[in-house]
């Protein structure tokens, strides 16, 4: 729990100690009133006294009620930006960690729960921030400050006192040992209804395409079921205070007035004074106490939840990041190069490699492409370049430097990325295509509009209303699959790379947009390299070298034609797609 603090900064410092002052004034002007109280009944009962004294002490009071309330005031309003502004600095801290996760990181973390972390988990230590640290400094000195007050003044009176506390405080110790183990099950289960409403979402359509509505449904009120049984076991249970404080505040004062009226009876009658006297600051003293535990009781509320959420937001922050940039920056003795030696891979929580002993070079210039059967590790390798993942065992080189001791910014810049599922942000056509940071400045809009012309985009966005700057629904959801892809293609050539990765970023095209997208990929990027996956031996055929994949293993390397003779798994993936005689004339 301490630890989520520590990303408060000076000035937060500041203000929390300047909280801590003005809460700590604050008790002190509150406990003075009572005292002013017992001196006006003194007064009362004093034959000699004059309106006068009763006025001034009277004044007194009043000035401590109002120095108490500006003193709130302020401290309420200061608590609220101290809380802000830790919560903005600690969302900002957990965006800019996922921001450097590789794909290993978020698959251990769904998105459901990392959105329930910067959302939920942050609006719980900001409101333990914002009510908690008023009253975790008011309650204790409150109440320490209280007792300390009205010890010695009747050992009586302070026997009651006493017992109200006792009451109050085996009330709180076992409220805690019920409710402290559900909040971490509140949490999940938060993770867990936004993940299914998420899927929900995103799957409407197949939901009403397979009639499944009863199905999402049940598997919903499954999950808020569950999540509302906790809720309501844990407001039951808290429940439970306000009629014990009421108790407990109301059988505290009606002991100190019957223990005192006792009192009273056998006292002589400057005593009967004195004891009444003390039997109002008793009462006064006595609220103020039940009070602070009253105040105690809230942040028992907040504090087993928020600590918690605090576990929960170091958990993103402090886990290990897979891929760490490196330093290099400089010129390269080549450019455009790509090569493999021995590289292996396995996933970290995997016992066997997924990829066995590959090894390859691609020069500045050639089309390399990747084909095998699903599952044999295409994607995985290609994702090695720019590090998506890094290689278990083996080297894999960028212009003859291993990526690992590029800087990533610097490793990016030199690749143009298209993943095989086309990504598309809430921005307009134009923002889509010119994304991201190219180390060349921003693309202009020429630029733009010559990398749609050559991803066979031109004619569908030209259509859109707005064109260029027609708006993208998020995840690309007013556009069709071959669009979102094409658009995808246009962002890697606006950055002008030198190297392109193709990850089966063809497969939602017709077979007519496919090959003149090609055809002008071929002449455009000459003088770049590109590296392909595909599934469709159409879309590789032409390629400089192709290697093909079983099981993780290269079982062939060559051109369309070599490949034909001397490999197999090649020829069985042709001969799936093409006849004998389509194969002998390509």
């Amino acid at each position: 729990m301490v630890k989520i603090f520590k990303n408060l900064e000076k000035k937060d410092y500041l203000i929390m100690l300047i909280v801590a002052a003005l809460v700590v004034f604050s008790v002190f002007l509150d406990l003075r009133m009572p005292e002013y109280m017992s001196r006006i009944t003194k007064l009362v009962q004093t034959e000699d006294s004059t309106m006068k004294e009763i006025l001034i002490s009277g004044g007194y009071m009043l000035l401590c009620a109002v120095c108490s309330l500006i003193c709130t005031v302020i401290v309420g309003y200061l608590s609220s930006l101290l809380s802000a502004r830790f919560s903005r600095t600690i969302r900002r801290k957990i965006f800019e960690k996922v921001e450097s996760f590789g794909i290993a990181e978020i698959k251990k973390f769904s998105t459901a729960s990392l959105i329930t972390r910067t959302t939920n988990d942050v609006s719980q230590i900001e409101m333990l921030l914002a009510m908690g640290l008023q009253l975790l400094v008011k309650a204790p000195v409150t109440a320490v400050w209280a007792l300390l007050k009205i010890i010695g003044k009747s050992g009586e009176l302070s026997l009651v006192t006493f017992a109200g506390v006792v009451i109050i405080v085996v009330t709180n110790m076992i409220i805690i040992m019920i409710v402290s183990p559900r909040f971490e099950k509140i949490q999940k289960l938060t993770d867990k209804i936004n993940g299914v409403v998420r899927e929900n979402i995103t799957g409407i359509r197949v939901i009403h395409a397979f009639n499944a509505e009863k199905f999402s449904e049940n598997r919903f009120n499954n999950v808020n079921e569950k999540l509302t049984g906790i809720h309501l076991t844990i407001t039951k249970t808290f429940a439970l205070m306000d009629p014990v404080m009421t108790f407990v505040m109301q059988s505290q004062s009606l002991g100190i007035y019957v223990v005192g009226a006792y009192l009273i009876i056998n006292a002589g009658m400057m005593d009967k004074i004195n004891l009444f006297s003390n039997m109002v600051v008793f009462s006064s003293y006595g609220i103020q106490v039940i009070f602070s535990f009253l105040m105690l009781t809230m942040i028992f509320m907040f504090l087993p939840r928020a600590k918690v959420s605090a576990e929960r937001i170091n958990e993103v922050l402090e886990s290990d990041i897979s891929i760490i940039s490196g330093k290099f920056k400089g010129k390269t003795s080549e450019t455009g190069t790509v090569e493999f030696k021995n590289v292996s891979f396995k996933y970290p929580d995997a016992d066997e490699y997924l990829l066995k002993n590959i090894s390859f070079k691609v020069n500045k210039g050639e089309t390399i492409a990747f084909i095998g059967s699903t599952g044999s590790g295409k994607s995985t390798l290609i994702n090695l370049v720019p590090r998506l993942y890094d290689a278990t065992d083996g080297t894999v080189l960028v212009d003859g430097v291993d990526v690992k001791e590029y800087d990533l910014h610097e490793l990016n810049n030199r690749i143009g990325y298209i993943p095989q599922k086309a990504v598309m942000f809430t921005k307009t056509v134009e923002e889509n295509v010119a994304y991201g940071d190219n180390g060349k400045g921003k693309p202009s809009l020429e630029k733009v509009k010559e990398a749609i012309k050559i991803a066979q985009g031109k004619s569908f966005v030209e259509k859109m209303e707005d064109s260029y700057e027609a708006h993208i629904a998020r995840g690309g959801t007013n556009i069709s699959g071959g669009q979102k892809q094409r658009l995808s293609i246009a962002r890697a050539i606006a950055r002008d790379p030198e190297i392109y990765i193709f990850d089966d970023s063809f497969s939602a095209l017709d077979y007519q947009t496919d090959l003149k997208l090609r055809q002008e990929l071929k002449k455009y990027m000459k003088d770049a390299t590109t590296m392909i996956v595909a599934q469709r031996i159409g879309t590789i055929m032409n390629a400089d070298k192709i290697v093909v994949l079983d099981k993780g293993e290269c079982v062939g390397v060559g051109t369309h034609k070599e490949l034909l003779k001397s490999c197999d798994v090649y020829k069985e993936i042709a001969l799936s797609q093409l006849s004998e005689e389509e194969l002998a004339n390509a």
